[in-house]
């Protein structure tokens, strides 16, 4: 039997492809970036093109790197931005639009509209989200709205609407599976997550049609198999499972209390809650963390919309970086009596505030306030958050989380792992694998084939890289979070023109 699993990590700015060998231990890799499209202030758009085209790439460059032949790879699993929408057309595979990102705000009057019209507590209890332009219902309406013809076609069935997973599953199987799994279909706002299907209630208040959603299938489970023009070979897809979902398999986070927090371009955290579907009193979204073999495991959500893209900022915006790995040895050489802080915005604020009309701003400024200051308070802005998260998480969850794993490119910076133990007064935990993601789709695809071995053996395969702990004395932990809060609420509600 072949011995090796491929796994497509298709994120917001790059796509990674890697090859893991039977044990779970990474042979070869390929990541490649893809613009980012920005047509207005707040809305954000990828060409979907770039994002297949992408995947194609990296998957033969990681395949070439590892001297792996399709016949070498037992099967492929599929993890992706979550909540980005694409319509296309069924036949041809070609979108109608733009890819609509996760992070884009231009439904943010639909959602307030839903509010008005009292479908926040029916869209709460069925998905276990709020009414928010993230997530994917609303930009599909837009697509459909917007397009001439399009709703009628996709009310036929000629137009597909799906998150980045299925899209890249049909274009694989060239049309001839349509599908998605239990985790993205939670993060459409159209999926009862008590019964893992999608509702009708829910379609017909953000009127999207049934005909044009994909089938609802488990996160290790049979998606069909890929051309084999593409990749020299047929290769079976065993797995298909959103990304923050993903990480937190890879983490082994498959027992209640258990924690992840994920840093790339934004930062998700997951905290499992097993089999307990817990309703959030504190701005938290309930989400579906795995189903295999039609058995959910739920989880608490918060999401940060700006991480990792603070640092981009820094380095794109105002070109005072060259790239993310100066931001360390700057952050260490901050002025430690400037006091900046930071509040990353840009799109709004995330959980628990859930503030589509905030904007970034900087507080704190001097003279004397330059590159390293800079440096420290767009790292310092992620923990800060992160803090926000766990606070709102624990007094869900009714109880202190187990551990703290962490993971993504942030990670790998030893300043930004310590000072996130220092601000939240805990243990952080750096896995060898960062690249949690990919890991844990390529363990679902290997479990399904029969490669790896279940939940519990997969979770005695984790390997802690370095473990962080907290030395900051409490007051100064508090001083920080109180500026840290007052800047926040100092930014809320279109405070800057948002």
């Amino acid at each position: 039997m072949s011995g090796r699993i491929l796994a497509i990590d298709q994120g917001t700015t790059s796509t990674r492809a890697m090859i893991f060998d039977a044990n779970a231990v990474p042979l070869a890799s390929a990541q490649t970036e893809f613009p980012q499209h920005f047509p207005r202030s707040g809305w954000v758009e990828h060409d979907p093109e770039d994002i297949w085209n992408s995947t194609m790439q990296t998957v033969r460059d990681a395949m070439a790197r590892a001297g792996a032949s399709a016949a070498d790879i037992a099967a492929i699993g599929v993890a992706n931005q979550r909540e980005t929408a694409v319509v296309w057309e069924r036949k041809s595979g070609r979108a109608i639009h733009n890819a609509i990102v996760w992070q884009d705000r231009r439904t943010a009057d639909l959602c307030e509209k839903l509010r008005r019209d009292g479908a926040e507590k029916i869209i709460a209890e069925k998905t276990g989200l709020l009414p928010d332009p993230y997530f994917s219902a609303t930009k599909f309406c837009r697509i459909l709205d917007e397009i001439p013809g399009a709703r009628a076609r996709a009310e036929k069935g000629e137009l597909c609407c799906g998150t980045v997973d299925a899209f890249l599953l049909s274009r694989l199987t060239g049309g001839r599976v349509f599908a998605t799994d239990a985790t993205n279909a939670s993060r459409t706002m159209l999926c009862d997550i008590r019964t893992g299907e999608w509702d009708d209630e829910l379609l017909k208040l953000l009127r999207v049609p049934r005909a044009a959603l994909p089938e609802i299938r488990n996160c290790a489970d049979d998606f069909g198999a890929c051309d084999a023009e593409l990749f020299g070979g047929g290769i079976k897809i065993a797995a298909m499972i959103g990304d923050q979902q993903a990480a937190a398999a890879g983490q082994g986070c498959f027992s209640p209390g258990m924690f992840k927090a994920t840093y790339g371009t934004g930062c998700f955290a997951l905290l499992n809650t097993g089999e307990k579907l817990a309703a959030s009193q504190s701005g938290m979204l309930s989400t579906i963390a795995l189903q295999l073999d039609g058995a959910r495991t739920y989880a608490l959500e918060g999401s940060i919309f700006i991480a990792g893209a603070a640092v981009q900022w820094l380095r794109d915006g105002l070109g005072m970086i060259g790239g993310a790995a100066e931001t360390e040895a700057l952050a260490r050489e901050a002025d430690e009596n400037q006091r900046v802080i930071f509040v990353p915005a840009f799109t709004g604020l995330g959980a628990p505030h859930w503030d589509s009309d905030a904007r970034g701003a900087m507080f704190g400024l001097t003279r004397g306030t330059g590159p390293r200051e800079f440096a420290r308070a767009a790292l310092d802005a992620v923990c800060f958050q992160t803090a926000d998260l766990v606070g709102a998480m624990e007094s869900d969850f009714g109880g202190r989380m187990q551990s703290m794993r962490v993971d993504g490119g942030m990670v790998a910076n030893n300043y930004f792992a310590g000072r996130l133990a220092d601000v939240l007064g805990r243990t952080a935990d750096r896995p060898v694998v960062l690249e949690t993601t990919a890991l844990g789709a390529a363990y679902l695809a290997g479990m399904r084939s029969g490669l790896y071995p279940g939940l519990d053996g997969f979770g005695e395969m984790w390997k802690l890289d370095c473990r962080f702990e907290s030395s900051m004395p409490e007051s100064e932990r508090e001083k920080i979070l109180s500026l840290w809060r007052d800047a926040v609420e100092r930014t809320k509600g279109g405070a800057f023109g948002g």
